[in-house]
């Protein structure tokens, strides 16, 4: 009746046993479960300036997430795009509260597409320290580069690049590190009944040959004494358990941590399983690894960092900005690369990113359009009302038109490029002239 392949049913049947496992039969006939996480770069308590359709009760693990109705459609929200809230599957937020990002630290996510868990990483660092987010295929790097624009981040580098081109470059360089695998997705059969049929008995082991490379990788980008997190969205005990074991003979410097998140299951060996007949999410394996503190790292730790600021960095000034500052508000640490200017993140330098794939740099400022400087929608995104030097407010009507690329009209306001805001969150830039505000909402983004 569920059309699962029997291969899949007799690994059930023996991973959970008979109750549980008619147990799980029974709820892949319930309705999906769904969350929104509140970005706390723009509202730092994880509420909301005004009421979201379908937002309930919180989700225990993760702060500032909640639980969504069956039927509701918050992504249609001018707030959805303006990059107030994340829609996200609720057990995979679990990762991310046990990895415990802190801000000023060094933070990789190394298999980061679409972005929930970076953007997630990213709210809890605060904009302090460096985000390194990488994904290998160039396709979804993409759209994980657009979602940490959509939601301001301003202190992350998003790579496209295989694990084995970053670890030489980054040794023993990262105080936190998230492993979110590629995996056989047994935890999507919910979501997604097309992928029941195209499970197979050799995915999991593939899976994990796959897995128990990238892990490799990844501990080699570890400092001593950092934290790591694997993560999958899958069940069997090849991708999880199997992957952890085989990680621990090759690597005794790291040793899994017991650790403990709001609402689910203790984690007493250091890793946990969630299934959709035990909480309210798809389901998701997360473990905790620890790197000894006294491990031996290479001569070359830090050489990411090492490197003074290019020369062209310090060259740039506030002159050269366009005019859309407040006072003292004007990013730091600008350079530009081509006819782009960027504010680039502490803690890394641009030569430890040469000959890599790198979609995006910290904060992309401005662009040179001719003779003119325009600052572009990333900024937009990243920056908060009282940092803009012109500013105005939008009714959800007039947002909804601005975001479907109609200019508006908005009275007599100064001239010049202005942070339209929605419940006192940015939007995007429009430029006044002549009594109407000329939209300037990117083309790409523009919906009916």
């Amino acid at each position: 009746m569920h059309n699962l392949p029997q291969g899949y049913e007799e690994q059930m049947k023996r991973l959970l046993g008979e109750a549980g496992f008619f147990a799980y039969m029974r709820a892949l006939d319930e309705p999906v479960s769904r969350a929104l996480r509140i970005n706390l770069l723009l509202r730092a308590d994880g509420t909301p300036p005004c009421a979201i359709e379908g937002m309930a009760d919180p989700v225990p693990w993760a702060r500032g997430a909640y639980f969504v109705q069956d039927s509701a459609r918050p992504g249609l929200s001018p707030l959805h795009e303006g990059g107030l809230f994340y829609l996200q599957e609720p057990s995979a937020l679990s990762a991310v509260t046990a990895l415990d990002p802190r801000p000023g630290e060094r933070v990789l996510d190394l298999c980061a597409a679409p972005g929930g868990k970076s953007t997630q990483i990213a709210a809890l660092m605060q904009g302090r320290g460096l985000l390194v987010c990488n994904e290998p295929v160039p396709s979804r790097a993409q759209i994980l580069s657009r979602n940490i624009e959509r939601m301001g981040v301003r202190n992350a580098v998003v790579t496209c690049a295989p694990p084995d081109l970053l670890a030489p470059r980054f040794e023993a360089f990262f105080d936190r590190i998230l492993v979110d695998a590629p995996c056989s997705g047994e935890g999507m059969f919910r979501r997604q009944i097309e992928a029941r049929s195209e499970w197979t008995e050799n995915a999991p082991p593939g899976c994990a040959r796959r897995q128990l490379e990238i892990l490799h990788q990844a501990a080699r980008m570890l400092a001593p004494g950092g934290a790591m997190v694997y993560s999958t969205c899958t069940f069997n005990d090849v991708e999880n358990e199997g992957v952890l074991t085989s990680f621990l003979q090759q690597h005794s410097d790291f040793a899994l941590e017991p650790f403990a998140l709001p609402g689910l299951p203790r984690a007493e060996q250091g890793y946990v399983h969630l299934y959709p007949h035990q909480i309210r999410g798809e389901g998701h394996f997360v473990s905790l690894l620890r790197r000894q503190a006294d491990a031996k790292s290479s001569d070359s730790h830090g050489r990411a960092d090492a490197s003074p600021p290019p020369a062209n960095m310090s060259a740039l000034t506030a002159d050269v900005l366009p005019d859309v500052f407040a006072p003292g508000c004007a990013p730091e640490r600008l350079y530009a690369a081509g006819d782009a200017l960027w504010s680039l993140p502490e803690g890394i330098c641009l030569a430890a990113l040469g000959g890599l794939r790198v979609l995006r740099t910290g904060l992309l400022v401005a662009r040179r359009e001719g003779h003119r400087v325009v600052p572009d929608h990333a900024l937009a995104m990243a920056m908060r009302p009282e940092e803009a030097a012109r500013t105005a407010a939008l009714s959800r009507e007039q947002a909804l038109a601005y975001q479907a690329g109609e200019a508006l009209s908005l009275g007599d306001l100064p001239p010049g490029y202005t942070l339209l805001c929605h419940e006192g969150i940015s939007l995007g830039w429009g430029k006044q002239a002549a009594g109407i505000m000329k939209n300037h909402y990117p083309k790409g983004l523009r919906r009916r």
